[in-house]
Formats: C-alpha cells, sequence, structure tokens
C-alpha cells in the first residue's frame, strides 16, 4: 500500500526507471534471471495452473502495469520480510533461500536499494523508500505486534479505514495465536488490585449516566437482607458427610436430618448455600470419567435445566427441605449461571440459535470423532477429539442435527482466563431473546430460593462482554478465533443497548422484590455491581486474599478509599475466608488466632459473611463441583468447633449491629513513634443503644499504640473530617473515668 501511495502519487514512473538502472548496473541477464526465479517460486494464480508460461507472464502487463514492475515491488517486500527478526517463524510461507542461492537476488536488492536512496524521499518523514520500509522493523525486531501497532501509530493517519481495521485485527490474532500455546492457570493467584475511585466520573450526576456510565442507582435491602448470614454447602459432599455423621444413607433432600438444620439455626445461620441442586448436563458427567474420574457427576455449573435434580429427590424433596429450613428461619440459596448451560441442555437441543456459534470449524485442525454426549436422539454432541488425550483445549464443539444433517459449531463457556470451560456452551447475549429468556430463568430459580448467586456475573457485562466475545478491533485475543467477529463499540451497544445486569435487577426488584441477589464478580467491578447495577451483594475477595498473605495496608486502603468514596458499597460486600473456587479456609489461615482474628473481623465488617463449606468443622479438602463424595476421611475438629461457638456465632446473633454503614468509623491506631500502624485494625459500629469496638493485629508482631482519630467518611456526597473516639462511642468526659 506504501509502495504504491509512493509510486502513484509522489514519485510517477520511479519503478519502471528502477527498472532501466538495474538492467544497466546488474545486467539484464541477471535481472530476469532474478524475476523469472521469483515467478517460479511464487507463482501467480494463471501461471501456478498452467495458463501461461513464465516468459509470457514476463513480457506481459497486468491492469495496464508491467507485470516486471510488479514483481520488482514484490521482491521489495519478500526482502523485508526474509530481514524482519519477529517473523522468522513464519520463514515457511516466504523464504528468499533458493533465491539467494541461485541468482544474483542480492545484488538486486542492494543496488535496489542503492538507487531509491537517490530518488524523491517519501512524505513518510522525508524518509527514502527502504528507510521508510525499515522503520517499524527497526522500532521493534522482535515483536511482530508492537511492529504493526508503530504502523498504526505512526503512519495511521496515511492508511485508509479498510487498511487500519485489519491491521487492528492482526494484533489481535498474534494475541490468539499465543493464548493458544501458552500455559494456563497455575501458581498463587495474584491479590485483587486495591480499588479507585475517579470521583470526576462518579461525582458529577447522581441521576445520569456519566463518562462510563457509571451513575449511582443503588437497591434498597428489604428488611431481613442486612442481617443474612451464609454457609455454603456443596450438596452432594455433604449428603455424603451427614450419611457418615449419622450412620444411615442420606441421598435425597428431603432426607437431610432435621438435627443439622437444628445445628446450623443454633450457630445462628440464616441462609443455606446449596450448590449443586439444578439438574446437571449428563455430557460433563461422561467427559470427566472419560478424561479420568470414574465416580465424578456432572458440573455443578453445567447444567441441563433449572429443575430440582431427580437424584436429589426432586421438586417434592426440595420443598420439604425449605419447609423444614424455614421453621428455623434459615432461608435457601443457590446459584444461577447465566452466561453458559451444559453442552447437552434442553436450550442447545431445542433452541440452538440461542448461542454463540459457527457453520464451519474455526480452526482446520479440529476434529469431532469422539463419543456422541447427548441423551437426545435428535441431535449429536461431540467435544473437539484432542480434549481426550489432553492435547488440546478447542474454543468449539459440535452440535449435529440427526435429521438434517446440519453441524454448527457452538462455543465453550470462557473467561478468557483459562481454557474454555469443555462441558458448556456459551449463550449469546446480543440475541434479545436469549436475554428475556435467562430473566425468565432468574425469576423461575427466585420461586425457589430468595437468595440467588450469580456465577462469574462480570463476564456479562458490556464491557468484558465485548471484549470476551465481540471485541473492537484491536483490543482481541482474550479468546481464539472471536477477533473474526470483532465490532465497534456502537456497534455493539446497538446489539446490547442497556446492562443486562440492570435490565435483571429492575425486573426483579418490580415483580420480586423480596429476592436478594449476590453477584460473583472480579476485575475491579465490586462497586460498579452494587451502586450501578443495582446487585444486592457483591464478592469482595480482597477480604480473603489481602487479609491471608497479611496485605494489612491494601485492606486497609481498601476500607478507607470506599468509605471517603461511597460507604454503601462497603455494606454491599460478600465477605469470606473462602469459596468453592479457592483454597479452604483451614489451608489459608490456618486453625489458631489468626484464624479467628480474621473470622471476627468477617462477622463484625458491615457486608454479608459467607462461611465455606466445612470451614467451621476445620476440614481440608477443597470439593470439586463435580464430587460426589469427600475423598479425605477428615474427623471434625471439637475444639474448633468449640472455638467458634465461644467467640464467633454469638456475634452473629448481633448482625443488626455490625451489617449497617450509617455509624461504621474505621480509626488510626498510632504507635509510640507516631506512626500509623496498618497491621492494627480499628472500627467501631453502633446500633440504638449498643456499641461496638472491634481491634484486631493481623500481624505476628506485638504493637502499643493509641486510637483517637477517624478516617474521613462521605456522607451525602459530603467528606465528613475525622472525627475523635470519645465523641463517637459517647465516652464521659469526666476526669475520673479512663478507658484501655
Amino acid at each position: 500500500y506504501l509502495i504504491n501511495q509512493y509510486v502513484e502519487k509522489e514519485n510517477p514512473g520511479v519503478i519502471k526507471r528502477s527498472i532501466d538502472f538495474l538492467k544497466t548496473t546488474l545486467n539484464e541477464k541477471k535481472l530476469n534471471d532474478v524475476l523469472y526465479k521469483f515467478v517460479e517460486e511464487f507463482p501467480p494464480l494463471y501461471v501456478y495452473k498452467g495458463k501461461i508460461k513464465i516468459e509470457e507472464y514476463l513480457k506481459g502487463k497486468t491492469d495496464n502495469i508491467s507485470n516486471k514492475e510488479m514483481i520488482l515491488e514484490e521482491l521489495i517486500i519478500l526482502h523485508f520480510e526474509n530481514t524482519n527478526p519477529a517473523t522468522a517463524r513464519l520463514n515457511e510461507l516466504f523464504s528468499d533461500k533458493n533465491l539467494k542461492e541461485n541468482t544474483a537476488y542480492n545484488d538486486l536488492i542492494k543496488i535496489t536499494e542503492e538507487f531509491f536512496d537517490k530518488e524523491k524521499p517519501t512524505g513518510f518523514g522525508g524518509l527514502h523508500l527502504f528507510s521508510m520500509l525499515r522503520k517499524p522493523i527497526s522500532s521493534s525486531p522482535y515483536n511482530l505486534e508492537e511492529q504493526l501497532l508503530f504502523i498504526k501509530d505512526v503512519w495511521g493517519l496515511m492508511l485508509d479505514d479498510k487498511l487500519l481495521s485489519k491491521l487492528l485485527k492482526g494484533t489481535d490474532l498474534i494475541r490468539e495465536d499465543y493464548k493458544l500455546f501458552i500455559k494456563h492457570g497455575g501458581g498463587e493467584k495474584a491479590t485483587p488490585p486495591v480499588p479507585e475511585y475517579d470521583h470526576e466520573i462518579y461525582t458529577l450526576s447522581k441521576d445520569s449516566a456519566i463518562g462510563l456510565g457509571e451513575a449511582e442507582r443503588f437497591t434498597d435491602d428489604t428488611h431481613w437482607m442486612p442481617e443474612v448470614v451464609m454457609i455454603a454447602k456443596n450438596i452432594y459432599v455433604w449428603m455424603h458427610q451427614l450419611s457418615g455423621k449419622y450412620g444411615y444413607h442420606i441421598k435425597k433432600l428431603n432426607e437431610i436430618p432435621d438435627a443439622e438444620l437444628d445445628t446450623l439455626s443454633a450457630w445462628n445461620f440464616t441462609t443455606l448455600w446449596l450448590i449443586g441442586i439444578w439438574e446437571r448436563s449428563s455430557a460433563s458427567k461422561k467427559i470427566k470419567q472419560l478424561t479420568g474420574n470414574p465416580e465424578a457427576a456432572a458440573s455443578a455449573y453445567s447444567l441441563y435445566d433449572y429443575v430440582i435434580a431427580n437424584e436429589l429427590g426432586g421438586e417434592d424433596a426440595f420443598n420439604d427441605l425449605k419447609h423444614r429450613a424455614g421453621l428455623r428461619r434459615i432461608k435457601l440459596a443457590s446459584d444461577m449461571v447465566p452466561n453458559h448451560t451444559g453442552i447437552y441442555s434442553k436450550w442447545v437441543v431445542e433452541k440452538p440459535d440461542y448461542f454463540i456459534r459457527t457453520s464451519i470449524p474455526p480452526y482446520h485442525n479440529y476434529s469431532f470423532s469422539g463419543v456422541n454426549l447427548s441423551d437426545d436422539e435428535r441431535v449429536e454432541m461431540r467435544i473437539e477429539d484432542k480434549y481426550y488425550s489432553r492435547e488440546d483445549a478447542a474454543v468449539v464443539f459440535e452440535r449435529r442435527d440427526k435429521y438434517t444433517g446440519e453441524k454448527v459449531y457452538i462455543y465453550h463457556g470462557n473467561d478468557g482466563t483459562n481454557m474454555p470451560w469443555n462441558d458448556t456452551a456459551q449463550l449469546n447475549l446480543l440475541n434479545p431473546e436469549v436475554r428475556e429468556a435467562l430473566i425468565q430463568t432468574i425469576k423461575h430459580v427466585a420461586q425457589k430460593t430468595p437468595v440467588i448467586r450469580f456465577d462469574a456475573a462480570m463476564t456479562l457485562t458490556q464491557k468484558h462482554y465485548q471484549r470476551l466475545w465481540f471485541p473492537e478491533p484491536g483490543t482481541g485475543g482474550a479468546i481464539p478465533s472471536r477477533s473474526d467477529y470483532s465490532m465497534t463499540k456502537k456497534e455493539f451497544h446497538k446489539n446490547m443497548p442497556v446492562e443486562f445486569w440492570r435490565e435483571v435487577v429492575d425486573r426483579i426488584n418490580e415483580e420480586m422484590p423480596n429476592t436478594l441477589l449476590l453477584a460473583e464478580a472480579f476485575w475491579l467491578m465490586e462497586g460498579y455491581f452494587v451502586r450501578t447495577l443495582g446487585m444486592h451483594r457483591v464478592y469482595n475477595s480482597a477480604f480473603m486474599h489481602m487479609l491471608m498473605k497479611e496485605e494489612n495496608d491494601k485492606y486497609r486502603k481498601l476500607i478507607t478509599n470506599t468509605l471517603e468514596f461511597n460507604p454503601e458499597i462497603l455494606k454491599r460486600y460478600v465477605n469470606f475466608m473462602s469459596n468453592p473456587d479457592e483454597e479452604t479456609a483451614v489451608n489459608q489461615f490456618g486453625k489458631g488466632d489468626k484464624y479467628f482474628g480474621v473470622a471476627v473481623m468477617m462477622v463484625t465488617l458491615p457486608g454479608l459473611p459467607m462461611f465455606g463449606h466445612g470451614q467451621i468443622e476445620g476440614f481440608s479438602e477443597k470439593y470439586g463441583m463435580e464430587y460426589k463424595r469427600a475423598y479425605y476421611s477428615e474427623v471434625i475438629d471439637d475444639h474448633l468447633v468449640w472455638r467458634h461457638k465461644k467467640e464467633i456465632f454469638p456475634l452473629l446473633k448481633m448482625r443488626h449491629l455490625f451489617s449497617q454503614v450509617e455509624n461504621f468509623e474505621l480509626y488510626d491506631y498510632i504507635n509510640s513513634n507516631e506512626q500509623l500502624n496498618e497491621d492494627v485494625f480499628v472500627y467501631s459500629n453502633k446500633s440504638g443503644n449498643d456499641t461496638a469496638l472491634v481491634i484486631y493485629n493481623n500481624s505476628y508482631d506485638s504493637y502499643e499504640g493509641r486510637i483517637k482519630y477517624s478516617n474521613p467518611k462521605s456522607i451525602n456526597g459530603n467528606i465528613k473530617p475525622a472525627g475523635d473516639i470519645a465523641a463517637i462511642l459517647n465516652f464521659k468526659a469526666d476526669p475520673s473515668h479512663y478507658y484501655i
């Protein structure tokens, strides 16, 4: 393109003059030998098919331009392709080895460069042609992506939109190609960053979307929501453990003993999160058994349909458990997985157009000759063959209609951080029918459990859904092959005009307002989910990561930043020491004072405290979503349970004192050197006539210091300055009183 710009607009006739110069300087025979060998190595279509001989081609013209002149331009490009270190791995596509060994190709290139160095410079920085073409390579010799970005940034104004779009898609393809070959996952998980709030974006308006569209639209709690304390149970593992505990087989929900519900009630839990109660995809079970776990169940997040699993006793057994839990004032919670279904699901069978799909495999080496994973005689489903041998992790699976023979390739669920989830099918939320079907499903789930946890909710925000599935040109690479489906922001927002989660929240608030919506969300979207999208609660993984690693300064900064911006976000956090995707609490925090100190913080900070399966009993096994039983033979740690009863459970009864933020204050702990000590957390809260002061040192060092001033805090958009602890806690000013 650039050579054509130079030849046609800046220096007409220059290629013809260069050919004449080569005839005299190199000599005509050597020139023709190079041109002939080039056409032999890289034949145009008509030559390749034998419709025209090379000699005739060299004498002819194409679009009224001499073929010899076009070949010389191609030779210049070939030279740069072969001298670019960043393209070495692609050398088989354009190697000039035979030209170098059998012709005067090297001399031709040298003489041609000398010729152009004496010609008129290009309009690109006044550089001569060869120097200009070399510039991107010299800017980043070993990085092809950086070379493309150099062209975009430095020459972009000279290029047309179509070519710029191709360049951007080229960078996307490089990122996707890299992602195909790197090993995903593994290693220690990074601590989430501390949220920073841009006050200019957030505070310009509370009524309309400004900047990033992050308007303030909190959803108010109903009366019971602030006092929710939740405990998670992986349903199959729990029933297996209960069978051992009570001495008889417990396999259905209605068989869970009253005594167990009595225990949870006595421990002051108000919500029981049952993981895995929906009818799962049989394909998931088959895949896991074929790849090495003969006892595996289907994954709890690879679903066939949102009906209570028949194996668990179905709707009647569930309603029995729900009734008995309700008598003890325990609400039930369940999962809803909005971004995918199982690969064998009711929708994949009956509504294949609900999914992100393509008519041909995105990579030519994919093959689908394995086991048919469908239980429905109407369709066949197969995952890519190399999944079974662990050679590859394909991004799609094959769905074949047995009556028409039509094959489509549906994308697996994928969040771009790991391998595709090979037992799932990704829903297409650009389809309004899919969005409405999901909302109806959420309403159906809400009729069964008043608390709903949305799995991986951040993947369905406009920002991340586009990034993953319909990336803007130049921003792709998160999921291999999706840059082929790139969209501009304008195109994307035309298809998804409002945030899906805002639509969900508004509908549920209007039609089923007694439902608590809880989002599993990361990627610095926690504040956005509660403040703008209106979720009641959102995961706060920073609590676990930062306090476990004793990154106390970071967690303190998280609290102070949020207090100064909007304390209402704090009361909507779900704080936990473990969750089903993470290591167990005992493996992260131990069983000693550190565990109990962080547990006290978890149950006395504003927000929703969430306990993991086996956390109270001191179990160390991390239960997979496909587990049907516990594999470790673990004994309940009675001392750990006793300490919970003594130190933690009484605090759960007092959630009214800790759950709100109006009277929450965080204090500076000042050491003897008059320095702020960030290892020690000090905060207070009040409700009516009750006041609590919490002090915890999250380190193994001993400290002494004093507390006097609280941190600034936003109230109705105005910053309230630091306050004095004596005034905040109503200490008496009488000098005969002192407080230690």
